[in-house]
């Protein structure tokens, strides 16, 4: 990993991003807009936060998130790669792949009017490829306007074809769980992992009123989160991604992280851009996979 000195003399933009090591002493990249500001660690790439001008936050950060090298940190936007959930076919591997608690490197920076973009890349090591053999480079690209855009792109180096599933993990800052719906997946079929798996069809808007630990099938419409006690509604658009997950742990299983914070869940709601379950990408040699999420605040 680099030293704030070094990264701020090739990649800092003055007045508009800059590199620091946060009261944790993280290294993170801090970015400043007339729309906003949002902070990206480069340990797994993860956006930490992202605060529109005048707004409460959008993405959510545990109050108890402790930075811990090649340790998950709870909330922001987790990359969830070269897998999704637990490895399918060997539970001891980390959940959710090992992109997420590695470090990244910044490969550009740059301001395109009054937006700015931040692209990193990952590239599994040695010690990755015993469980994942392949030859992959995996770049993420946020760009923080008027919008958050997010794309990430796995390049296949190998000279044989490699299947993944992927999420962009994001954790949304909501003003109350319970006065909280989503649009979009009326309709759906959905794989409900809460107790015994099943499949069922989602009945109109979805609600949180319980433990809740979904993956949705079938699916490309933008999602709508309608926060009523923000007053606001975070739309989600994505490419690339035909499911999508929507987990809340509810009280007991929130408290038994250990990092949620007091009721932490009341104040979060997970809606990721996923290649998840079915939703399986195979990547042929030489070619490339783009997964994009884009989000924005609409009027109440």
């Amino acid at each position: 990993m680099s030293d704030t000195t070094t990264l701020n003399e090739k990649y800092s933009i003055p007045g508009a991003i800059e590199f620091v090591n946060n009261e944790q002493g993280a290294l993170v990249a801090r970015v400043a807009t007339p729309y906003g500001a949002m902070e990206v660690a480069l340990q797994g790439a993860q956006l930490l936060f992202w605060t529109p001008k005048d707004q409460a936050p959008v993405i959510w950060l545990s109050p108890e998130a402790k930075f811990k090298q090649g340790k998950s940190l709870r909330g922001g936007v987790p990359v969830c790669w070269p897998w999704f959930g637990p490895h399918p076919e060997n539970s001891a591997l980390p959940g959710h792949g090992f992109a997420r608690n590695l470090d990244w490197q910044v490969l550009e920076t740059s301001q395109l009017k009054d937006a700015i973009r931040i692209s990193m890349k990952f590239v599994p090591g040695e010690e990755e490829k015993k469980n994942w053999p392949h030859q992959a480079e995996l770049i993420l690209s946020i760009t923080m306007g008027e919008a958050l855009e997010m794309e990430l792109t796995t390049h296949n180096q190998a000279n044989s074809e490699f299947s993944m599933t992927q999420a962009l993990h994001t954790y949304f800052n909501v003003g109350d769980i319970s006065r909280v719906q989503i649009e979009g997946l009326e309709g759906k079929e959905y794989i409900d992992k809460v107790g015994e798996e099943t499949c069922r069809h989602q009945q109109g808007a979805v609600t949180i009123d319980s433990e809740v630990d979904r993956v949705y099938m079938d699916t490309t419409e933008d999602l709508v989160i309608v926060d009523d006690a923000l007053e606001r509604r975070i739309r989600i658009a994505r490419e690339g991604s035909h499911s999508a997950v929507v987990w809340n742990p509810w009280l007991e299983k929130g408290a038994a992280f250990g990092d949620m914070g007091e009721d932490g869940y009341r104040n979060m709601l997970c809606v990721e851009t996923t290649n998840a379950a079915k939703d399986i990408i195979t990547v042929k040699p030489g070619e490339s996979f783009t997964q994009r999420s884009r989000y924005t605040l609409e009027a109440f």
